[in-house]
């Protein structure tokens, strides 16, 4: 496993995840990712550290309220969050990440049919 840190747009929110040099990240359709263009980088929460930012994130939630939608209240990106269906872990946006990965698989998630498919990604934390 090795540190890879994922930033918003301005440097203000920094936070690092725990990864293995070949992971596999989610590209959703649901109507927040869509429009966001969020590649998800799911991990549990021992191993998401947030090193910057704390006053600078705001949060958004929607419908069930349990995901938690972190964005930095200066540039507005969200580089990770708190997803509904691993809400004991974080979600870190892969198009934020200073470096990725050497090998990164991107496989599709029907987010538009979340309530059909939300449990094949419990595995993950």
């Amino acid at each position: 496993m090795k540190k890879y840190i994922a930033s918003c747009h301005c440097g203000a929110v920094k936070a690092e995840a725990l990864l293995a040099d070949s992971i596999t990240a989610q590209a959703c359709n649901c109507s927040m990712c869509n429009k966001l263009g969020f590649i998800h980088v799911i991990v549990p929460a021992e191993r998401f550290r947030l090193l910057q930012g704390k006053d600078a994130i705001t949060t958004y939630t929607f419908n069930t309220g349990v995901a938690k939608h972190t964005f930095c209240k200066h540039c507005g990106v969200k580089a990770f969050y708190t997803p509904r269906s691993n809400p004991n872990g974080f979600s870190l946006n892969l198009r934020c990440f200073e470096t990725t990965p050497p090998e990164v698989k991107i496989e599709a998630f029907d987010g538009q049919h979340w309530e059909q498919h939300a449990d094949s990604l419990k595995h993950l934390t």
